[in-house]
């Protein structure tokens, strides 16, 4: 395996962190978060961006606020 280098490395992050890239690229990429804390840090931000919004649209809507967007959709198909 051979260091792929920062710029590989970022430019794949997201989809190294979804396992979205072939096996050898994955490895190389593995190594290169292995050795290179600038990457690290931003791999950290990656996966904690993705883990807030995982469950941010997990939660559901209040009633009241889905109550009213419903409402509102309504309005504008019937307007149309």
């Amino acid at each position: 395996m051979s260091d792929c280098g920062c710029d590989k490395a970022r430019r794949d992050l997201e989809e190294y962190l979804r396992n979205e890239v072939c096996k050898t690229e994955h490895n190389d990429i593995r190594e290169h978060l292995e050795n290179c804390p600038e990457c690290q840090n931003e791999a950290l931000v990656a996966r904690t961006l993705t883990d807030v919004v995982a469950r941010a649209c997990k939660e559901t809507a209040p009633d009241e606020l889905r109550d009213q967007v419903l409402a509102r959709l309504r309005s504008l198909q019937a307007s149309h």
